[in-house]
């Protein structure tokens, strides 16, 4: 079985054959260099050497060079005589061409299937590193996720998010009783922010249906691991969302994996090019995390390696935990170059045959210095390595090409058609609707009321009496007091009559009466 992946060797000069050792290969590693002196192309062969070896891998194509893995290498290539008398040089006896199994990736869903996640599985504080919020603002952020979790709202795009923010910017009050304080400037600044996202293509990234990861982990029937591409040449306009993208996916294998311990190879390889985005004006929040998921991940069986041009762009804390290394020239024209190339000689294992500064300042093209973990995980001796030549193209596909390979894709058709189904977006639209349709009801009614009151009081005014309330109070209460009047005057009347002034008093009415007769 596979258990090396070779990388290089040397002629003369140059020390003995250096591999990757695929037990170590989830210890991860570091690809460095300056512009123009063969880091992508050591990116490509170890790309072709894990998915040989049945190892499914994940990078970013920042040129559009490395699309190249998909097609096999040519005899008609100008640098054929080259890469041949390299192979020669180094013992690579079974060198040939080849293409490799690829599946491409487009945030924009233009040069690949298109990859996307949703708002809530990238969480607040990576959100808010994207949209390089203030600490009161990423609190707001922290709210309006908890709200939403809650009261069960789903947020899976944009639209979802400032929906909801909306909502927030109205609850307010209650809500800084609750949670601390929620000023409405805050809510306003995030929306513009994710305005801003919008701009950068950012409603492309949010929606479903969301990335499987277990997409990323195919390999083929012939037991290759599938080699996955991310088109990054557009991405790049907007580098804090290629890091951010990048980070989150990281964090989801993180999260996502199952422990594994210490496998004969990795579950899968993952590439972080131009790793200085991730870490420029990052705070620390957001470092630890990295340190933290590079510090894990690789129980879970996957290997992480950063590229990029000078090993001073990478943390300390995050760059001592990079075991395999291919460090390519740096040129030292600065002072600040110098203590640079210092520092980055100063990582290696010495070689008693040469000088490390001198040789990372001195190789050329396509070679390097390199030092991978060798038995019990111990850093190897540093070694100058002609690096082996790729067996896929060297340089771009034609779109041709590119498209052909994405119709027979394993996952073709699986991701072009976005779903928007119910979310928060859809429940708060429907609740103001709900509310509003109240409010109209209720309006209705009382204007119903109105009209009614109205037209009683028109019609009393009309048949020649208006009795408003305080006159029918008013005539109430003068009926009242003529009942009592008359009530008092009948009694004294009869009090009268059974005395006796009333007895004489009839007497003389019935004797009058009767002398009449």
């Amino acid at each position: 079985m596979q258990n090396h992946i070779f990388i290089g060797g040397g002629g003369p000069e140059y020390g003995a054959a250096q591999g990757l050792a695929l037990k170590y290969a989830n210890r991860h590693g570091l690809i460095a260099g300056a512009t123009g002196t063969g880091k992508t192309v050591t990116l490509q062969i170890l790309a072709e050497g894990f998915a040989d070896a049945g190892v499914p891998v994940f990078l970013s194509d920042v040129k559009g060079d490395l699309s190249g893995l998909a097609e096999a290498g040519s005899e008609t290539f100008k640098l054929h005589e080259a890469f041949s008398k390299r192979a020669a040089t180094i013992g690579l006896t079974e060198y040939a061409y080849r293409a490799y199994p690829v599946t491409f990736w487009d945030l924009f869903g233009e040069q690949g299937h298109p990859v996307r996640t949703t708002v809530a599985e990238m969480g607040p504080l990576l959100l808010s590193r994207l949209m390089e919020l203030s600490d009161a603002q990423e609190g707001i952020m922290n709210i309006a996720f908890r709200v939403a979790d809650e009261q069960g709202m789903p947020l899976l795009d944009l639209k979802d998010l400032q929906a909801l923010l909306v909502w927030v910017g109205e609850n307010r009050d209650s809500l800084s009783l609750r949670y601390g304080n929620v000023s409405p400037q805050s809510v306003g600044a995030i929306q513009r922010q994710l305005m801003v996202l919008e701009n950068q293509g950012g409603t492309q990234l949010f929606g479903e249906p969301a990335l499987d990861l277990s997409d990323l982990m195919q390999t083929g029937a012939d037991g290759r691991g599938q080699i996955n591409i991310l088109a990054a040449d557009k991405l790049m306009g907007a580098p804090r969302l290629y890091a951010t993208f990048l980070l989150w996916l990281l964090s989801e294998l993180f999260e996502t994996l199952p422990e594994v311990g210490d496998p004969d190879k990795p579950e899968l390889v993952f590439f972080f090019d131009e790793a200085h985005l991730l870490f420029d004006d990052a705070p620390k929040a957001l470092v630890d995390k990295v340190e933290q998921v590079a510090r894990l991940i690789r129980s879970k069986g996957v290997g992480v390696y950063f590229i990029t041009q000078n090993p001073d762009d990478v943390p300390e804390d995050i760059l001592g935990q990079l075991g395999n290394r291919v460090q390519h020239a740096l040129r030292a024209f600065t002072a600040r170059d110098r203590k640079a190339l210092s520092r980055a000689a100063e990582t290696y294992r010495p070689n008693a045959r040469f000088s490390t500064v001198d040789a990372i300042r001195d190789v050329g093209v396509g070679e390097a210095v390199t030092s991978m973990l060798e038995d019990k995980g111990v850093p190897g001796i540093v070694e100058r390595t002609l690096i082996r030549p790729p067996s896929s193209k060297l340089g771009p596909i034609t779109a041709t090409a590119r498209a052909s390979v994405m119709q027979a894709s394993p996952v073709a058709g699986k991701y072009e058609t976005l779903i928007d189904r119910r979310s928060a977006y859809e429940i708060l639209t429907a609740r103001a609707e709900e509310a509003a349709k109240q409010a109209e009801t209720a309006e209705v009614e009382a204007e119903e009321t109105s009209v009614a009151e109205r037209e009683f009081n028109a019609g009393r005014r009309y048949s020649g009496k208006r009795v408003s309330r305080s006159t029918a109070r008013r005539d109430a209460a003068e009926d009242g007091l003529g009942t009592q009047l008359g009530k008092a005057v009948a009694g004294a009347v009869m009090k009268e009559l059974n005395g006796t002034t009333g007895r004489r008093l009839v007497r003389g009415i019935l004797g009058g009466l009767f002398k009449g007769r």
